[in-house]
């Protein structure tokens, strides 16, 4: 058995069944091992960086790693950006990343690159396989670093793939256990949750799923805390027969607000929030500066939904969870605006949808409008790289193919893997995508203001303004989606989005509504 064959019959053999792949040279030999293991599904992107995305968003959903398949440093290069928000997300992904082979590396040929240390920079496991016989038990090993929540990194030598004799398939490998809360974790919270000080419990990882939700509404409600999502929730559930639970805004100001006077903030499965970037005259720290932080899991690899359980039990025992009711917005008419049109994604988001949210300035009135929908799933952008719906759409619909997957997605962050609609074409996936089609990066404006620099323009603005202006030419995505299989039309006003998402609604396979709304940040 060759290394190729070996690598991917063990990383069957330890359930990860699925590759988004953008192979090259190096990685011919695992190509053509994917006839002779059937079990393996390999979905072809145009772009590494759609790869990447997707695993992130099949991840998310199946909660287990896919791998990817990337060629050489280059390939690993242009997947880094959606590789760094499954870090920061922590979602499993088994990452194939070919290398020359070993013999060849010494001629510097000109794809040759130090692959470890990018691969480290986003990888929380990294390791170069050496030999044949060791390609088996590398890829085990990786699924089980994968199965951590981080992705885990093999790469493979070009003639350790090659060779045709010393591989071998290699059995699962147990994943090391979670770590429970600490008991004198459990006791500080619990006291802080006690005291009648006003008390933040932030919410993340798994305790954004709806048994986490209640557990920490139940103790909202016997001790008066205030319950607070993560700004970017990895996978969080919302919707009729959920809690309800604001996230912590992305503007700083706002973000300052929900948390002023708090004397205890309790992480379940968060990290204590910081903004996003340094801003003049504003604390990076968003919590009050004495406030008291207690961490009840140690980051996200915590069971954070059984101990907020275990503490609801304690503090809360008779309480129960106060779900949201349905209730869609009506359906709007006219002009579209950010606000109807999250209006109108309010009113007809189909039961049990996966919602992967790229909205950007767009969504602002998406997490209102969307609160009592019918039950659905949202995923984010955690690490805030652009770049990521499209293919976490992807990885998404092939985890769930019984789900309808709505992808909510700016048009800058579109552009940067717009290829991603080849894919959901090829693959029939029912996505359905809504471009908000403002014609700016309308965050980047809002950010000009935030950082102070606004007012340091000169001569009318035209030439940095022009940085943020995505006219000459206009965008179209209709033409674009079009031209890779997708079935697209442009809506200008309430009732056209409603008959268009309907329409898509209806029909199987990929669909693309361009909506085009005035930029919030003029």
């Amino acid at each position: 058995m060759n290394g190729a064959r070996a690598l991917i019959r063990s990383l069957v053999a330890s359930g990860v069944d699925v590759c988004f792949a953008n192979p090259g040279t190096s990685e011919m030999h695992f190509v053509a091992a994917l006839d002779a293991v059937p079990q393996m599904r390999a979905v072809l992107t145009l772009f590494e960086g759609v790869a990447t995305g997707a695993a992130d968003g099949y991840a998310r959903m199946a909660g287990r790693p896919a791998a990817t398949l990337l060629h050489l440093g280059p390939g690993l290069g242009n997947g880094l950006a959606n590789l760094h928000n499954a870090r920061k997300a922590g979602a499993p992904i088994v990452n194939i990343v070919g290398d020359h082979a070993i013999e060849h590396m010494k001629f510097d040929a000109p794809l040759q690159s130090d692959i470890g240390p990018v691969a480290g920079s986003v990888s929380g496991w990294v390791r170069h396989s050496a030999s044949t016989a060791d390609v088996g038990s590398d890829a085990a090993a990786a699924v089980a670093a994968a199965r951590e929540g981080q992705v885990a990194t093999l790469v493979l030598p070009a003639d350790v793939s090659w060779a045709q004799d010393g591989g071998s398939v290699a059995e699962p490998l147990p994943t090391a256990p979670l770590q429970p809360a600490d008991p004198d974790a459990l006791r500080s919270a619990a006291r802080a949750l006690r005291s009648g000080e006003p008390c933040v419990l932030l919410v993340g990882g798994d305790a954004t799923r709806a048994d986490g939700l209640a557990a920490a509404d139940r103790i909202a409600a016997a001790t008066g805390a205030t319950v607070l999502a993560e700004t970017f929730p990895t996978r969080m559930e919302r919707g009729a027969g959920v809690v309800p639970v604001e996230r912590v805004a992305y503007p700083v100001d706002v973000a300052l607000r929900q948390l002023a006077g708090a004397r205890h903030l309790v992480l379940a499965g968060a990290r204590s929030p910081v903004a996003f970037f340094a801003y003049p005259d504003k604390p990076s720290e968003l919590a009050p500066p004495d406030c008291e932080v207690h961490p009840l899991v140690p980051g996200r690899d915590g069971l954070a939904t059984a101990a907020l359980e275990e503490l609801a039990d304690l503090l809360a025992p008779r309480t129960t969870a106060r779900t949201a009711e349905l209730a869609r917005p009506a359906l709007p008419s006219g002009a579209l605006t950010v606000q109807t049109a999250a209006a109108v994604v309010g009113a007809l988001l189909p039961e049990g949808a996966v919602v992967v949210d790229e909205a950007v300035t767009s969504g602002t009135g998406l997490p209102a409008a969307t609160a009592t929908a019918p039950r659905h799933d949202w995923l984010t952008a955690v690490g805030g790289s652009i770049g990521w719906g499209l293919p976490a759409a992807t990885g998404a619909a092939v985890a769930c193919p019984d789900r309808p997957v709505w992808c909510l997605q700016a048009d800058g962050s579109a552009m940067y893997t717009i290829s991603a609609l080849w894919t959901h074409a090829r693959e029939a996936l029912d996505i359905t995508t809504i471009v908000y089609n403002n014609s700016a990066y309308a965050i980047l404006r809002m950010e000009l203001q935030h950082v102070g620099a606004a007012g340091l323009v000169e001569n009318g603005g035209e030439r940095a303004r022009a940085l943020f202006d995505l006219g000459r030419p206009d965008l179209d995505f209709v033409a674009l989606a079009q031209g890779m299989g997708v079935p697209a039309v442009r809506v200008h006003t309430a009732e056209e989005m409603i008959e268009a998402l309907r329409r898509a609604s209806a029909e199987p396979g990929p669909h693309l509504v361009e909506a085009m709304v005035p930029p919030l940040v003029p």
